[in-house]
């Protein structure tokens, strides 16, 4: 029977040549490094995001008065309810790292060079999608900690003078956040986003298929000019069936593990006293701060007199980051070779550090 279901498949798609040109016989580069994998791990954090957000989707009501009743409803009486709500929260923390990896590694790579620039901005745009998804999805529990951190962030436009206010108004559909704002994030977060995401994603993934993965740039190399479109084979390479997919699966393996670590010993980690609390309009917590990925751009808000200014700034460095390939046309992709962009790199790195940890414990 099953060898019957293969051949009818088979005489349809032809699937040996699929499975022979796309896995067995499709090659990436031999010196090929783990940090290669974290773009799929990424892929399979969404995919874990998608399936327990549609399973929470059952349960939860996107109504100001009965949304933090029904998710504290799915924590403690729906069976395994809480297992879903924890794989989703620690899930789209971990996500987030894994893209910031992901992207970071991209830079050291220097695979952002032509002819990869598309590459790259698909990516960064999902970077961005993901820090929404993760924006969005903060208020719908409708928790102390969301719905102040909510009401931080949707006051950062009205420091541009004109539209900033209308912007502020737009995002929280009134004044202030109320069950408007809860359903606008909602239908952001559950609708518009996903279908942006997969169809960047999508996008991603041809070109990287297209172009072929990047070679790391260390060592001695004598890459071609690229003058004209061409598909970089790496004939010398290995599989990508079975010897890639293996490292790409032991690092979702690792994934998951520190997740269920995370769930197991550290539960309150991304879920304080605060986002087990009802959200009250009229009681205005005594400390109030934004996840880990967004304490860098707040203390750096903090720490700049003018509102303005400051927002201002932070929108030109993402635009920068976004834009790079474009500026760094140095045919050079190894950075070891380039001292200023490497001490550029690490100072970032560590500015973002210190600016986070400094933003956590201020």
């Amino acid at each position: 029977m099953l060898d019957r279901i293969k051949n009818w498949f088979e005489i349809r798609i032809g699937l040996k040549d699929l499975i022979r040109a796309q896995l067995t016989e499709y090659r990436v580069p031999k010196d090929i490094n783990i940090f290669y994998t974290l773009g799929f791990v990424a892929m399979a954090a969404f995919m874990m995001q998608a399936a327990t957000g549609f399973f929470l989707l059952v349960y939860y009501v996107p109504h100001s008065e009965q949304a933090f009743k029904s998710v504290q409803a799915i924590m403690t009486t729906v069976p395994y309810g809480w297992l879903f709500r924890m794989l989703h929260a620690v899930g789209s923390n971990l996500m987030v790292a894994v893209v910031f990896l992901h992207l970071a590694s991209v830079f050291f790579m220097g695979s952002y060079k032509k002819p990869r620039e598309m590459t790259w901005l698909a990516g960064c745009l999902m970077l961005l999608l993901v820090l929404t998804f993760c924006l969005s999805g903060y208020l719908l529990p409708w928790s102390q900690l969301s719905y102040w951190a909510t009401t931080i962030v949707t006051t950062i436009p009205t420091a541009f003078p004109y539209f900033g206010d209308y912007a502020a108004y737009i995002m929280r559909g009134g004044e202030h956040v109320s069950g408007v704002t809860l359903n606008r994030f909602f239908a952001i977060h559950v609708a518009l986003l996903p279908f942006l995401f997969i169809s960047i994603l999508g996008f991603h993934l041809f070109l990287v298929r297209r172009i072929g993965i990047s070679s790391p740039p260390f060592g001695e190399k004598n890459e071609r000019e690229w003058t004209e479109y061409r598909h970089e084979a790496h004939s010398d390479g290995i599989p990508f069936y079975p010897h890639f997919v293996f490292r790409e699966m032991f690092m979702v393996m690792i994934f998951f593990a520190i997740m269920f670590f995370i769930i197991s010993f550290m539960p309150t980690l991304f879920l304080p006293e605060d986002a087990n609390t009802p959200a009250d309009p009229f009681r205005t917590p005594a400390r109030i701060k934004p996840e880990w990925y967004f304490l860098a751009p707040y203390q750096m808000l903090r720490l700049i007199p003018n509102k303005l200014l400051g927002v201002v700034m932070q929108i030109i460095i993402v635009a920068l980051f976004i834009l790079w390939p474009f500026f760094d046309t140095k045919k050079e992709r190894n950075i070891l070779k380039r001292r200023l962009l490497l001490g550029v790199f690490f100072i970032s790195i560590a500015m973002w550090v210190i600016l986070a940890v400094w933003g956590r414990y201020s």
